[in-house]
């Protein structure tokens, strides 16, 4: 493993979700213990429907536990307000989609620099920190093309790169190659797998694809409502 410290980034103990719709309950998961440690690299494996991406959005603060916390940081996150974790999420964590999400109205480097643009960073240096991060990923070139202007994985290696601007504690990514063609999904994912190693960035990977998963750290599997782990 990659990590160099035992520093917790993430801790779910006794996470638990359940869903309510009028008398019926749909139990997803319950009692789901998790940690995930500076610079290490997993993957959530399950079947589809199995509450993989509950579970991630659970970790992510997007969505509240039935019961159980998250601490982000060593700090209570699933117990803040919502306003609270908006500003850790932005401080801690990136996101990576299986879509996108990159706004169409905007180029590649105003995209990647609006998450510094959210904690109202001035602009210059935004712009620049931007710029070396699409170098990073191999994207310097396409700085002032729209969305609507790049290929599929190019527009998932802004998403990264946008992911990684504010320097998180943690890279959160759900299905990022699913929407790939082969060859795209292999070069987004060994960009994420390098820039973990070089940034010592946690990475937590939420993927159907069982020869990517087999790339990481640790992998834990989603069944029946329970995690289990295999290195």
């Amino acid at each position: 493993m990659n990590n160099q410290n035992n520093d917790l980034v993430l801790q779910a103990t006794g996470l638990a979700k359940t869903y309510k719709d009028g008398d019926l309950e749909t139990n997803v998961f319950s009692d789901i213990d998790f940690e995930l440690k500076a610079g290490e690299k997993v993957a959530i494996v399950g079947a589809s429907g199995s509450g993989k991406s509950t579970l991630l959005h659970l970790l992510a603060g997007l969505d509240a536990p039935s019961n159980g916390q998250v601490l982000l940081k060593g700090e209570a996150f699933s117990a803040q307000s919502d306003v609270r974790r908006g500003k850790l999420r932005n401080k801690h964590m990136g996101f990576v989609y299986q879509f996108h999400h990159l706004f169409a109205e905007l180029t590649a480097l105003e995209n990647v620099m609006m998450p510094l643009q959210i904690r109202r960073t001035p602009i210059r240096e935004a712009e620049q920190k931007a710029k070396q991060l699409l170098e990073k990923v191999g994207l310097a070139h396409r700085a002032l093309h729209k969305p609507s202007e790049l290929s599929g994985g190019e527009r998932q290696r802004v998403a990264i790169a946008r992911a990684l601007i504010t320097e998180p504690s943690c890279i959160l990514a759900d299905e990022p190659t699913g929407n790939l063609d082969y060859l795209s999904a292999e070069q987004v994912f060994n960009l994420l797998v390098d820039l973990n190693t070089e940034l010592n960035t946690a990475l937590l990977i939420v993927t159907h694809d069982r020869n990517l998963a087999a790339k990481m750290d640790r992998q834990v599997t989603l069944l029946d409502g329970h995690l289990s782990t295999s290195e």
